[in-house]
């Protein structure tokens, strides 16, 4: 079970949390979790390329030190990179210091001020320790592009229906993923374009 749009009501309890940006310029920030993957993060690049988007890139570090040349490539096209964690670890069940650790260690090797924890799931005394020194994004959108029951019209619709200027989206460059990803995202990218939207990494 998970929540396509975040409740204001999460977003009000969570108040250290990045869940959107301002709105007022016509900006959508889209972000891509758990990569970089050999194949699938450089068919990503060329869409965003063809639309000429800009994203962030939440990555986990054992994947980026498996090809940093695929990190080299997002920078290069100026896009972002975040630490997603080195192992994809969930905080609720990771011991704080443990957590911690694997956190700073992708974003010392990504050389990167931002952060995504894997699952959304942070403890209080986490977010207390990685706010002072990272910049904690969660998104307004998740489009459900890991959910193998649903179709990739229904990820379109997921995101189509919620994005708002502001908006941070969340998908994945994983295989799990890419079937719903690759369909959903050049016809996201255009819906919005049509409409006047720029699509904008987040700052680093």
């Amino acid at each position: 079970m998970y929540l396509i749009s975040t409740p204001r009501i999460i977003k009000r309890c969570l108040p250290r949390l990045q869940w959107e940006m301002p709105a007022g310029g016509k900006n959508i920030y889209l972000t891509f979790d758990d990569g970089p993957h050999p194949e699938i993060t450089h068919q990503i690049l060329s869409i965003l390329e063809e639309f000429q988007a800009k994203s962030t890139f939440f990555c986990l570090g054992k994947n980026a030190q498996k090809h940093p040349e695929i990190i080299d490539k997002i920078i290069k096209n100026n896009h972002t990179v975040g630490s997603h964690t080195f192992h994809h670890l969930n905080g609720w069940k990771t011991k704080t210091t443990d957590y911690i650790q694997d956190v700073f260690s992708a974003a010392n090797l990504l050389d990167t001020c931002l952060f995504r924890p894997p699952y959304g799931r942070l403890r209080p005394s986490q977010i207390r320790s990685i706010a002072s020194h990272l910049d904690i994004f969660m998104w307004s959108v998740l489009s459900g592009d890991f959910d193998q029951n649903i179709s990739p019209q229904k990820c379109l619709s997921n995101c189509l229906r919620h994005t708002r200027d502001g908006s941070i989206i969340v998908f994945h460059d994983s295989e799990k993923a890419a079937k719903n990803m690759l369909y959903t995202l050049p016809r996201l990218l255009e819906h919005f374009a049509i409409q006047g939207f720029s699509f904008r990494a987040l700052p680093s």
